[in-house]
C-alpha cells in the first residue's frame, strides 16, 4: 500500500490568534501513527493581531502566520502557495481562532466572511478533485465558502455559531466531542474538538476518529 500524503493547513501558533496547538499536534501524531505523511502549509500573511495567551490581552506587535506556524511544525512548513492538490491524497485544517482570524475573517464578519484567497484556492481544489477533507473546531465555519450551499458539517452544539454556519448556506449537524459528522457526497469530515472538549483527551477522541475516517476515504479508489 502506498503511503498517503496529507496536507495540513496551520493558521499560526496558539488558540487565541493562531492554530490550536493541541489540535494540530494530535492531528500530526495521528497521521504519523497511521503511516501517513503530513506536510504543513500556512499562508505567508500577517496575523490579524497578537494575543498574550497568559492574560488574553492584545499585544502591540505583529506576527507572520507562516513564521508562527513553523513553531508547531518544527520548521517543516511551506508557504501555502507552494501546495499542489495533485501531490496529496487529503487535506486537514486544525482549528483555533487562527482559522477564523487568519485563514478567514469569520471571527469579525460572521456570515459575511471571506476565506483567505490562497487557502480558499487550495481547499476548493481538493473539493473539486473529490479528495477527502477534515475540518475541526471552528474551521468548519469555512465549509460553505469551500463547497457551496448544502454542505453538511459540525462545530459541535453552540447554537449561535451553528446559526451563522447555517446562514452561510451550510447544513449544521450537532455532534458530540468524541464523534464526527461526514458529508458523504463531498467527502468532508468534521469534528468539534475544542469547541466542546474539556481536556486534551476529549479533543483527541474526535480528532483521531476524524483523521482515521479521512484516511479511510483516501483508500476508496485504491
Amino acid at each position: 500500500m502506498t503511503q498517503k500524503k496529507v496536507a495540513v493547513i496551520l493558521s499560526g501558533c496558539g488558540v487565541y490568534d493562531g492554530a490550536e496547538i493541541h489540535e494540530s499536534v494530535i492531528t500530526l501524531l495521528r497521521l504519523d501513527q497511521r503511516g501517513a505523511h503530513a506536510q504543513c502549509f500556512a499562508p505567508n500573511v500577517a496575523q490579524m493581531h497578537v494575543i498574550n495567551h497568559l492574560t488574553g490581552e492584545q499585544m502591540p506587535e505583529s506576527r507572520n502566520v507562516l513564521v508562527e506556524s513553523a513553531r508547531i511544525a518544527r520548521g517543516e512548513v511551506k508557504d501555502i502557495r507552494e501546495a499542489n492538490v495533485e501531490d496529496f491524497d487529503a487535506l486537514i485544517v486544525p482549528g483555533g481562532f487562527g482559522a477564523a482570524k487568519n485563514l478567514s475573517d469569520f471571527a469579525v464578519k460572521g456570515a459575511e466572511c471571506t476565506v483567505q484567497p490562497d487557502v480558499l484556492a487550495l481547499a476548493e481544489a481538493f473539493a473539486e478533485a473529490s479528495k477527502p477533507v477534515g475540518l475541526m473546531c471552528i474551521s468548519p465555519a469555512m465549509a460553505a465558502k469551500i463547497y457551496g450551499p448544502g454542505v453538511i458539517c459540525t462545530i459541535g452544539n453552540d447554537a449561535d455559531t451553528a446559526t451563522v454556519v447555517n446562514k452561510m448556506g451550510a447544513t449544521h449537524q450537532e455532534c458530540d466531542v468524541s464523534d464526527i459528522v461526514e458529508d458523504k457526497a463531498r467527502k468532508l469530515v468534521s469534528t468539534p474538538a475544542y469547541m466542546l472538549a474539556q481536556s486534551i483527551s476529549e479533543a483527541a477522541s474526535g480528532i483521531n476518529k476524524m483523521v482515521d475516517r479521512v484516511l479511510e476515504l483516501t483508500h476508496e479508489n485504491d
